[in-house]
C-alpha cells in the first residue's frame, strides 16, 4: 500500500514538473482555483491539455494511430476534443472546457484561454490548412465559432457565442453573429473576462449615430 501510495505521488510530481506551464497558467487564470494539487487532480481543461501534449509528440515522432487514441481517451475522459496535429503554445487554458473542439490544422499562440463550448474549426471538408490561427493572449468567450483558416491578431477577445468568420486585426473584440469586430483601444485584453464591460460594434454605431443626429439637430 505505501509503494503504490508513493508511486502516485511521484507520478504526480513528475507530471506537475512536466507540464509546470499549463499548471501555472490553469491555476492563475481560475479564481476558483485553491491550491496546485486540486488543479492536477480535479481540472478537465488541464488532464485534456496533458493528453493532447503527450498526443503530439507522438505524432511528431510519427507513431500511427496511438496519438488519435490518446485524443479520442482525452474526448471521452473530459468532453474536450484537440486533435493531436493541432499547434498549441505555452500556457494554454481551458476553463470548464466542456465541448471544445480544436481541429487539426489550428495554431494557438502562448497564453491563450478559451471557455467552454468553443470550437476553432474549418468549414468544409478541404484539405490542408483549414482551421484558424489564434494570436498569443487571446480569449475566447464560452460557445463561440471561430472557422476557417483566418487569423486572430493577438491580444484580441471574442465574445461569447460569437462565429468567427474573417480574419480580426490585433487588439480587437468580436461579438455577434456573424462576427463584427470593435477596437479595445489597443490595450491588451483583460482575461478575468468582465464580460459586461466588452464592447458592443451595434451599440458603439448607434451611439455615434446618436451624437450625430443631436449635432445636426443643435445646428
Amino acid at each position: 500500500m505505501y509503494i503504490a501510495l508513493a508511486l502516485i505521488i511521484i507520478s504526480l510530481a513528475v507530471i506537475a514538473l512536466l507540464f509546470s506551464k499549463e499548471l501555472q497558467a490553469t491555476y492563475e487564470r481560475d479564481p476558483a482555483a485553491t491550491n496546485y494539487i486540486e488543479v492536477l487532480l480535479t481540472y478537465a481543461g488541464l488532464h485534456a491539455v496533458i493528453l493532447y501534449r503527450i498526443a503530439h509528440f507522438f505524432r511528431g515522432i510519427k507513431i500511427p494511430i496511438l496519438p488519435r487514441m490518446i485524443s479520442q481517451f482525452a474526448r471521452a475522459l473530459t468532453g474536450i476534443e484537440i486533435h493531436p496535429g493541432a499547434t498549441i503554445g505555452n500556457g494554454f487554458f481551458i476553463d470548464h472546457g466542456t465541448g471544445v473542439v480544436i481541429g487539426e490544422t489550428a495554431v494557438v499562440g502562448d497564453n491563450v484561454t478559451l471557455f467552454q463550448g468553443v470550437t476553432l474549426g474549418g468549414t468544409g471538408k478541404e484539405r490542408g490548412k483549414r482551421h484558424p490561427d489564434i494570436g498569443n493572449n487571446v480569449v475566447v468567450g464560452t460557445g463561440a465559432k471561430i472557422l476557417g483558416n483566418i487569423i486572430i491578431g493577438e491580444n484580441s477577445y471574442i465574445g461569447a457565442n460569437a462565429v468567427v468568420l474573417n480574419n480580426v486585426p490585433p487588439n480587437s473584440t468580436v461579438v455577434g453573429v456573424p462576427g463584427r469586430v470593435t477596437r479595445q483601444d489597443g490595450r491588451k485584453i483583460d482575461r478575468t473576462l468582465d464580460h459586461r464591460h466588452v464592447l458592443d460594434p451595434i451599440k458603439q454605431s448607434m451611439e455615434a449615430l446618436e451624437e450625430r443626429i443631436r449635432e445636426l439637430e443643435n445646428r
